[in-house]
């Protein structure tokens, strides 16, 4: 239709007055009228009388190719339990790929996850705990750009079997520049990469932190070199959910944080008969000591102290020396070895000390009994000592100790302990 013809005809109708006018006002409002039906018959197209007509099929059509061509997977199915805490969780996508992937527990903790294979699978990065409820969100969108959104749930087996570890040192202390973060685990572990990887450690400032297996029970964490003073230390244990032997799983799951102090190594030559401690590589203090006789000699190498005790009994027979001596009270006794090394005070040893070499192995330093008087080089060295501190021997006609024998993995080079 001429609209400008009708617009004319409308001005034309509107300039005329008298009887005529309005005649020519119902002609411009038909001509509208015509128009306006006209326009709506050209903007709804085909047949409009049918109901399944042509019309109706285009609209459908093109509602139905606004849906994502995408197609999500998620294992282990909706509602699932007994669920493996490992190796059971994926999302997949295929005609499409994956934008994000939300796994969340029961408390709302974010398991980490990665997005691989051009974006059609999601793995977790870590182990789930076990005895636990799961969601899973899933979004992936197709070449169009559209998006499909998938949600799931599960439950994680509940073990019939468990472990956990003891480790040392404790939640909160402060530990000398020697001292390992060390595990040792309730069952031996058949899988140690599965729970060494469960075990994070972090400091500040920031250093590099291997582990080191002893056997099947035991697991160590040191840097290549001692610890820096005032290094914090925070290890996080989630061996809850970690399968560390065929249907033995971790139950436990805690964060360990300490501090180290300040940097003392204690040097001691078996051959001159001292013992000089050292603040940050300075010679603090030299005291007289005794060493382990012929036959008895004292470790060679670094020892780390494990345990301080103000009084202990010493007995030849836990120590495979039969009733050669037992002593009920042994003072301000510090421990160097799991054998049974110590650094100790010695109330018997009448001129020994700075002179010759008398013990059975220990460190023998002068006291008095019951160890009242802190002005004797035992009480100084105990109450200026911490747990982690290194006590060095040398020149002892002995080899060196044993990494595994107490905390003592200093005793292996950097190479030997990441192997």
């Amino acid at each position: 239709m001429n609209m400008r013809a009708i617009s004319g005809a409308s001005v034309g109708s509107g300039r005329r007055r008298g009887p005529g006018g309005r005649r020519g006002t119902r002609g411009m409002l038909a001509l509208v009228s015509g128009a306006l039906v006209l326009a709506v018959s050209a903007c709804g197209g085909g047949d409009t009388g049918t109901e399944g007509g042509q019309g109706k099929g285009k609209d459908s059509g093109a509602a139905g190719s606004k849906q994502s061509q995408a197609v999500l997977t998620i294992a282990p199915k909706d509602g699932a339990t007994s669920v493996d805490t490992s190796g059971a969780l994926k999302v997949g996508a295929s005609k499409g790929t994956l934008t994000q992937v939300v796994v969340k527990d029961a408390k709302g903790a974010q398991i980490s996850g990665k997005i691989t294979g051009g974006g059609t699978t999601w793995t977790p990065s870590t182990h789930l705990a076990a005895s636990t409820k799961y969601t899973v969100h899933a979004v992936a969108k197709d070449s169009d750009g559209r998006q499909a959104a998938q949600d799931s749930s599960f439950t994680t087996l509940t073990p019939k079997n468990t472990f956990i570890g003891s480790f040392t040192p404790e939640d909160g202390s402060t530990v000398g520049v020697g001292m390992p973060f060390s595990v040792n685990f309730t069952r031996g572990i058949t899988h140690p990469d599965a729970v060494e990887k469960a075990i994070e450690i972090k400091t500040e400032p920031a250093v590099d932190v291997e582990g080191h297996w002893f056997g099947n029970d035991r697991l160590d964490f040191r840097p290549e070199h001692y610890w820096k003073a005032g290094t914090k230390v925070t290890v996080k244990l989630s061996l809850d959910g970690v399968e560390g032997r065929p249907g033995v799983y971790g139950k436990q799951s805690k964060t360990v944080s300490f501090t180290i102090g300040r940097n003392q190594v204690s040097v001691v030559d078996a051959k001159k008969h001292t013992m000089k401690v050292t603040r940050d590589g300075k010679t603090v203090k030299t005291l007289p000591v005794t060493t382990g006789k012929p036959g008895y000699d004292t470790w060679n190498g670094r020892m780390v102290i494990s345990e301080k005790l103000s009084v202990t009994r010493m007995n030849g027979e836990t120590v495979g020396y039969g009733g050669e001596y037992d002593i009920k009270d042994v003072p301000h006794a510090i421990r160097l070895t799991t054998s049974g090394t110590f650094a100790h005070g010695n109330y018997w040893g009448g001129d020994a000390f700075g002179n010759y070499n008398a013990s059975h192995g220990c460190i023998g330093l002068r006291d008095v009994r019951g160890g009242y008087d802190s002005s004797t080089p035992a009480a100084w060295f105990f109450n200026h000592s911490m747990i982690g501190d290194v006590v060095l021997v040398k020149n002892a006609h002995e080899k060196t100790v044993a990494p595994d024998n107490g905390l003592n993995g200093w005793n292996m080079s950097w190479q030997e302990w990441k192997s």
